[in-house]
């Protein structure tokens, strides 16, 4: 998988100014968001102690309203009248009476309930036992109410079966004989809750400890009110209650119980949020439009001298021609200063590699010269096979980098047979079949030298290959046709054809027209026919005609007795 191209520095630069005003415009944001919310949260708390200064006067006064409403129904003359017969009934045990006596008082009751509509208006006798009930709520009034009522007259919270409720009492005196106690309760309902929150604007919650009893809350947050949450709420004024922070204020409070007003801040801060919000926007398109401008041009005026050297050195490095130096651009200090130390580089780089390269050349030549200096008969053979070998390549057209590679593999085709003892190399007469297989092995011997030395690696095919054929009789690999690398291949025929046209200890030289006609009578089978026609070509003043001669030469190099041609 190939890698992906970097960004360019103008995408670059432009990202990274964005981007910090990205980051400037987010803190900016999250700043002015939580200003607002912290205002927002002082106004409804504000405006919540405001509307709970207002609620409690309000309460303080239905208080005082319910007690003395209570004080004044307890004066009826009817009741007491009704309530001290049946005290009287009661105390002779005639049952019977005594329910017509309930009855009554009932009656008188549910007069005085008719005019003022009371949630409960209840009548306890002298024990605190019910004797009658009257109101909206009257079914679910108990028959003795929890808790002791004792003389108090204030109002107090109730939190019966049915509900909670706002209770006041008043003693039901007649000639200083205390004949019971007259109760009128207010529920904690609903309806209550509604017209708090309507006279407050903020949501009502009537809970205990441990349960909701009702509340003008969404449904969604009611839910949410778990034990936890209400037991921290006499002591807060500030709570997150589903998601949703509220402020909180507490009305009334009796024991286990408590009115409460609650505001929600995330509600209030809404619009307000919404308006900063579109303001930021506002600004936020307005500065990026502003910066993506100033960034690109700032990016495209760094940009342009490097693009400029960047191009001029992608030309030098196409056309692998870096004598000229590259022009300074004027417009940059400091490109002017990296396109001057390029320049320097350059050239210290051409005087190493012009060293480099020559002392390359001498090292492989020295390898070649060696190795030729141990056999006076093949003395100059491989630079001979080196610049044929060049000849056929420059025929065929080859690439320059690949000439040199076979210019130089060439030279060192035969290294392989310094592991080749000398009695074996410089025997004058016909070699055994030991003896030749101990000289088939120079190729990989060759091969082997060669890759230690790192810089000669592109030359190991050559040496390693140039004795295999195209019939595929070989060696090392028998490898066949194609499978031959070219170079390998024209090493292969020149290295022949100069063994042939030299003088050995067992035979005489041959003449060009001789070498050329066995290559010709072998092509195609020990030697590539496109190789040697390319020899040919490159020799014009020989006889090109191949012979159908079957008298073949008398005896090749030991490298090439491999036997007759097909």
């Amino acid at each position: 998988m190939s890698q992906a191209a970097p960004p360019r520095l103008v995408v670059r630069t432009s990202i990274a100014i964005l981007a910090t005003v990205a980051v400037l415009l987010s803190g900016l944001f999250v700043a002015l968001i939580l200003d607002v919310r912290d205002r927002v949260r002082a106004e409804v708390l504000a405006k919540l102690e405001a509307g709970h200064r207002m609620l409690s006067a309000l309460e303080d006064k239905r208080g005082d309203d319910l007690t003395t409403q209570v004080a004044l129904l307890a004066e009826n003359s009817t009741l007491k009248a009704a309530l001290d017969i049946y005290q009287s009934e009661s105390a002779m045990a005639k049952p019977a009476s005594s329910r017509e006596m309930v009855a009554t008082v009932a009656r008188e009751l549910d007069k005085i309930a008719a005019r003022i509509k009371p949630d409960v208006l209840a009548l306890t006798d002298a024990s605190g036992r019910t004797v009658a009930v009257s109101g909206r709520l009257a079914a679910g009034w108990p028959a003795t109410l929890p808790g002791a009522d004792g003389d108090a007259t204030a109002p107090r919270l109730l939190l019966l079966p049915a509900g909670g409720f706002r209770l006041a009492g008043a003693d039901v005196v007649l000639q200083d004989d205390v004949l019971g106690r007259l109760q009128l309760a207010t529920a904690l309902d609903g309806q209550y809750a509604r017209e708090l929150s309507t006279l407050s604007g903020a949501a009502t919650l009537i809970a205990t400890s441990s349960q909701v009893l009702t509340t003008t809350l969404p449904d969604s947050v009611a839910a949410k009110l778990d034990a936890a949450t209400l037991r921290s709420l006499p002591l807060a004024r500030v709570a997150r209650i589903g998601g949703t922070e509220y402020a909180i204020r507490e009305l009334l409070r009796e024991a286990d119980a408590g009115v409460y007003v609650l505001d929600s801040i995330d509600e209030a801060a809404a619009p307000a949020l919404r308006q900063a919000g579109r303001t930021i926007l506002l600004i936020a398109l307005a500065t990026f439009a502003l910066a993506g401008f100033a960034s690109v041009w700032l990016a495209r005026t760094l940009a342009r001298p490097i693009n400029t050297l960047a191009r001029s050195l992608a030309d030098m490095s196409q056309v692998r021609g870096f004598d000229p130096p590259l022009a300074k651009c004027g417009s940059s200090r400091e490109i002017d200063s990296l396109t001057g130390a390029f320049n320097d580089m350059m050239a210290a780089l051409r005087a190493a590699e012009e060293e480099t390269q020559s002392a390359y050349v001498g090292t492989i030549r020295a390898l070649a010269m060696t190795l030729d200096a141990r056999d006076r008969y093949t003395a100059g053979h491989s630079e001979r096979v080196s610049a044929l070998s060049v000849a056929v390549g420059q025929h065929m057209a080859l690439e320059e980098d690949q000439i040199e590679v076979l210019r130089l593999g060439a030279l060192l085709h035969d290294i392989g047979k310094v592991g080749v003892p000398d009695d074996v190399l410089r025997k004058p007469n016909g070699l055994t079949a030991e003896e030749f297989e101990a000289i088939k092995l120079h190729p990989g011997l060759g091969a082997r030298i060669l890759r230690t030395v790192p810089f000669l690696a592109p030359h190991i095919p050559i040496v390693e290959l140039h004795h295999e054929r195209p019939d595929g009789s070989g060696y090392p690999h028998r490898l066949r046709g194609d499978e031959i690398p070219l170079l390998a291949r024209i090493v292969h025929v020149t290295d022949a054809f100069d063994a042939m046209t030299s003088a050995r200890a067992y035979r005489p030289a041959r003449s060009s027209a001789e070498a050329l006609r066995e290559l010709w009578r072998c092509a195609g089978a020990e030697f590539d026919a496109e190789v040697v026609h390319a020899l040919a070509s490159a020799l014009p003043s020989i006889d090109l005609a191949p012979t159908q001669s079957t008298t073949p030469v008398l005896r090749l190099a030991s490298s090439y007795a491999t036997g007759s041609c097909p």
